[in-house]
């Protein structure tokens, strides 16, 4: 299934609290069960002014989708072509 890379302009998200983080998450997971098995959150990172989201999803459509239904930004969405490692080198 392709992966995706989600940007997601979010003034102060470094600031947000474990709390509003929870709530995002469980807003997230929450649209993720109606959409069903086929969109699937890996992980996301949060940094100042920005969350980066890792989802597998077949299509972008569907990643915008959960974005709109959820309320959150999605500023850009970018299919991942290859990943690389350390282990790349060997």
């Amino acid at each position: 299934m392709p992966k995706y890379v989600i940007e997601r302009e979010i003034p102060g998200a470094g600031k947000l609290t474990a709390e509003q983080l929870k709530a995002i998450s469980q807003t997230s997971c929450g649209v993720l069960s109606k959409m069903g098995p086929q969109i699937q959150w890996v992980q996301s990172y949060v940094t100042d002014g920005k969350i980066y989201c890792i989802y597998n999803a077949p299509n972008e459509e569907m990643v915008r989708e959960h974005a709109k239904q959820g309320g959150f930004p999605a500023n850009s969405v970018a299919k991942v072509a290859s990943i690389i490692d350390p282990t790349t080198a060997e």
